[in-house]
């Protein structure tokens, strides 16, 4: 008798009509044999084997870099359910007007079926996902980034659940290109598409917009954040989840390295995940966090041994690039790489001929790497990776850190007062445009806990879980927030970032231990400025003070935007967060008084 999962690959054969059907096993030798038919197939460049061994390049189609946010819906019986942060279809809609793309869309293709784990097979943490596929670069991305194979085939037997994740390139057509979560049947429609964050299914669709929905209703939480591990000189190791908007350094920081002042103390980072966060209650009341995913799946521009070493080191083999510069040596390239464009120019990332200093018919500059070209790479590939990536309980976290990019407004870094007061924080966040995002130039960009675009229910409610969670923990993480970014009265950054903002985290976890004091200020409480360790910098003091500094004008004008934003959930938003509203602007009134 057909097992529900052999069933449900039957039915969608039915409607995909693949000529094939693969069980994918997760083993080398399947492995290999993909790669071999995606280079003999132009889906895959096989690189220079001496220089990037294990390498290869893909190309996306020239309208699929990206996710497409206004493509992507929530699919709930009721429109409030979604929320009015989402795009909402009903469940009825979206799957007639998907079934109709996905009708035949894999004829003369193979449909793969990849059962995969998020998160350690068999952990109390994890999920399992089956996604059927027609690509085969979705296949061999899916094996870095998830658990895959046989032994998750057999825990998903034991107990029958998984989510169903279909997908298929069909003919990549703009115009027919659906990316659907259907929260309430576990399950995830994606069609028209090749890019890695609409077609990885098990990445931002399962990890993010179904988990959260999934810990909801379960009691944990699903977060965009980062995991961190910060090694003291006494060798005791201490645990951080941070949640940064796009642009603000999350993967960065996952895996600094110590500046050489702090390595000398004895620091060390661990890193855990760059992306995301599954967040338990533990038996023992405290908060505990895996990285359910085993990959990077990162972005190339920028990415330099100045900014993150690491990162550098660890895509040097077994990584798949996906829109980048290919060198005449067969090695990648992209803008702000460490070597500085190939002078005799490369193919870029649409397959043209590229040459330094190219612009198009308006003086552009035309790059060689699509701005949003990616790596995968296995996180075990990275120096700091963590010894307990497979834990099956995961890391102990002590302190939650929200940031953004502010050029005047918030400080340096600051802790909240309380829980309560910490999702206050992380409900208001916000980023400003940089020349690199769509809109307008510095203009505010609301992201409550970097969640905005991946939250798979209503914001209102997921305020209030986050609220409730506390309820249930012995001793919650303390909340803080940050902000490298910062600049002087001409423009310049204040502060200097990448390496050097261990010395933030240096206080944050001595706040979390009780061996630091703070200054009670209306926003929340902020280091002395001379609790930040400046050994080693060329930075004065005043600078540290500047960055510390809290105008209450500036903040009550701040509050007239975050009213605007609330207003946005009616009922649905918590009272409490309109009680720290309230508190907040009593307090800076008071201040602005004196």
């Amino acid at each position: 008798m057909a097992t529900p999962l052999e069933k449900w690959v039957e039915e969608q054969a039915r409607l995909t009509k693949p000529d094939k059907i693969h069980w994918c096993d997760g083993s080398e030798e399947e492995k290999l044999k993909l790669e071999r038919e995606c280079v003999e197939e132009g889906e895959l460049i096989e690189l220079n084997q001496e220089k990037l061994p294990g390498c290869f390049l893909h190309r996306t189609a020239i309208n699929d870099v990206a996710r497409t946010e206004h493509l992507t819906f929530i699919c709930t019986k009721k429109k409030k359910d979604a929320g009015p942060t989402n795009n909402w279809m009903s469940p009825r809609e979206a799957y007639a007007k998907a079934r109709a793309i996905f009708s035949g869309s894999m004829k003369g293709r193979t449909m793969y079926v990849i059962p995969f784990s998020m998160g350690p097979v068999g952990s109390p943490f994890s999920k399992i996902g089956v996604e059927l596929t027609d690509s085969r670069y979705v296949v061999l991305n899916m094996r870095i980034m998830t658990r895959i194979g046989s032994d998750v085939l057999k825990e998903l037997n034991k107990t029958g659940e998984f989510t169903r994740c279909l997908h298929s390139k069909a003919d990549l057509d703009i115009n027919k290109r659906l990316i659907l979560h259907f929260p309430e049947d576990n399950t995830i429609w994606s069609v028209g598409s090749g890019y890695g964050g609409n077609v990885l299914l098990g990445k931002k669709c399962l990890s993010l917009r179904i988990a959260s929905f999934l810990s909801y209703k379960e009691g944990w939480f699903a977060e965009h954040m980062l995991i961190m591990g910060v090694e003291d000189p006494s060798g005791h190791i201490e645990y951080i989840a941070a949640a940064f908007p796009s642009a603000c350094g999350k993967t960065n920081l996952a895996m600094l390295r110590p500046p050489d002042s702090l390595k000398k103390k004895g620091y060390r980072i661990w890193t855990v995940g760059d992306d995301i966060a599954w967040m338990r209650i533990d038996s023992d009341g405290k908060l505990w966090a895996i990285n359910p995913e085993t990959g990077f799946f990162g972005v190339a521009p920028g990415t330099n041994s100045n900014t993150n070493p690491n990162m550098v080191e660890t895509i040097k083999k077994n990584t798949i690039y996906t829109n980048v510069l290919l060198r005449p040596d067969r090695t990648v390239w992209w803008e702000g790489a460490d070597q500085a464009p190939p002078a005799e120019g490369g193919i870029d990332w649409q397959g043209r001929p590229w040459k330094p200093g190219m612009t198009d018919e308006t003086g552009k500059p035309v790059p060689g790497a699509n701005p949003n070209s990616r790596f995968t790479a296995p996180i075990s590939q990275c120096p700091s990776s963590t010894f307990r990536l497979d834990h099956h309980h995961g890391v102990p976290i002590s302190a939650i850190v929200f940031g953004g990019r502010r050029t005047h407004l918030a400080p340096l870094v600051y802790e909240a007062f309380d829980w309560q007061h910490g999702v206050f924080v992380g409900a208001t966040m916000a980023s400003e445009r940089t020349a690199a995002q769509v809109g307008k130039l510095g203009e505010v960009r609301r992201d409550p806990m970097a969640m905005l675009p991946f939250c798979g229910y209503n914001m209102g409610k997921y305020f209030k879980h986050w609220l409730t969670m506390c309820k249930k923990m012995k001793k919650p993480p303390k909340i803080f927030n940050v902000n490298w970014f910062r600049v002087d009265d001409k423009g310049k950054f204040l502060w200097p970032g990448y390496r050097e903002n261990l010395r933030v985290l240096e206080w944050v976890l001595d706040r979390c231990s009780n061996k630091a004091e703070a200054v009670k200020s209306p926003i929340g409480y902020l280091p002395k400025d001379t609790d930040i360790d400046i050994s080693g910098l060329n930075i004065q003091r005043s600078h540290i003070k500047k960055l510390l500094e809290v105008d209450a004008g500036q903040w009550l004008e701040e509050l007239k935007d975050i009213k605007t934003f609330f207003g946005r959930f009616k009922d649905d938003l918590p009272k409490e967060l309109w009680q720290e509203y309230r508190s907040l602007e009593r307090r800076l009134k008071k201040k602005k008084r004196a």
